[in-house]
């Protein structure tokens, strides 16, 4: 459904702290069907040679571009601290100069940002960057000038289904400023979370500020597909 308007598909892994299939085994079933993917690899839950199994995998299979992230606290088992985003791009940007390695080309890696928060000076050796979500272009913008930088940026848009679904995010995700105006939009119509989230991405396409949107189309991914056809 989003192909025709989409470049990549991010694949999550073990997202909200829950067992889920591989991302690398996904993305590589995600570019046997013909899609563009980026595997999300978190380090909660790898030592070093677990990580190195996965390079070694995402080779095998293919598949070159990462999203390196912290991420959430496990909803079972405890957290690993061998490894940080920092060192895992370490980790990969040596991984494909070694024998084991031989005729496979640099990964392409990217981190996160928060929008809020100064971007810490090392990620600017990631290749490409990816912005927390925000309902508000300024913010994005904001962030944008407060952080310069020549990585292409993708700023986090994420359709908004429900009210219920906001006060969730509220009160999970602090950082996340959700507009009383969208809720109330998306209290009195069933489309407006889709409405909203297609006219941020095209706000954001007009300031030529970043390369593209993380785009988190929820269950209503057909009904942001079919507006972003007709709008690109």
């Amino acid at each position: 459904m989003l192909t025709p308007v989409a470049d990549s598909f991010l694949i999550p892994d073990n997202h909200i702290g829950r067992a889920t299939v591989s991302s690398i085994a996904v993305a590589n079933e995600v570019q046997a069907m013909g899609g563009r993917s980026i595997a999300c690899v978190n380090s909660r839950d790898r030592n070093l040679l677990g990580f190195r199994r996965d390079l070694l995998t995402a080779a095998a299979y293919g598949v070159d571009q990462f999203l390196f992230v912290h991420g959430d606290k496990p909803s079972a088992g405890d957290r690993t601290s061998e490894l940080t985003v920092r060192t895992m791009i370490e980790e990969a940007r040596a991984a494909t100069d070694q024998p084991s390695f031989a005729g496979v080309d640099p990964f392409r890696l990217g981190v996160t940002a928060g929008h809020r928060r100064r971007m810490a000076s090392w990620k600017q050796s990631a290749d490409f960057i990816f912005v927390q979500v925000a309902y508000s272009v300024d913010a994005f913008l904001r962030w944008r000038e407060a952080n310069p930088t020549d990585k292409p940026v993708y700023a986090g848009v994420m359709v908004l289904a429900s009210p219920a679904m906001a006060t969730r995010l509220r009160a999970s995700i602090p950082d996340i400023d959700i507009p009383d105006e969208i809720v109330d939009r998306v209290a009195s119509s069933s489309t407006a979370g889709v409405d909203a989230a297609c006219e941020q991405i095209l706000a954001l396409r007009d300031t030529e500020a970043f390369a593209g949107v993380h785009l988190v189309a929820v269950s209503r991914f057909r009904e942001v597909a079919a507006r972003l056809e007709l709008a690109m």
